[in-house]
């Protein structure tokens, strides 16, 4: 399982995350999702420990707590939800046009 932590201050790095979760047991792993274009950190992160009985601990010890200025959101990670349409149109998608995406296109 794996626990989101958010809310948290952008200068929040991996290893300061990993230290504070590692008080309540052994950190797998600690991920800290980047924006694409400026890569700079979303203020939230991803945090596996290698017993669940550790992640509750830490869920129950620092949701609502105050680290680094901020008041921090922590509970267990939900799995990603699957958004509608996948994968870009580009050029051959539907819709859009005046003709309602029926377009023809030759080949090159």
């Amino acid at each position: 399982m794996s626990i989101y932590v958010g809310n948290l201050a952008y200068s929040a790095t991996e290893g300061d995350i990993t230290e504070v979760f590692a008080e309540y047991g052994a950190v797998s792993r600690v991920t800290v999702p980047t924006d694409r274009e400026t890569g700079r950190p979303r203020g939230f992160a991803f945090v596996e420990m290698e017993k669940e009985t550790d992640e509750d601990a830490a869920i129950e010890a620092l949701d609502g707590a105050e680290w680094m200025g901020r008041e921090l959101r922590v509970n267990k990670a939900r799995p990603k939800e699957k958004r509608p349409g996948g994968g870009s149109r580009g050029n051959f998608g539907g819709g859009g046009g005046r003709d309602g995406g029926n377009r023809e296109f030759s080949r090159w």
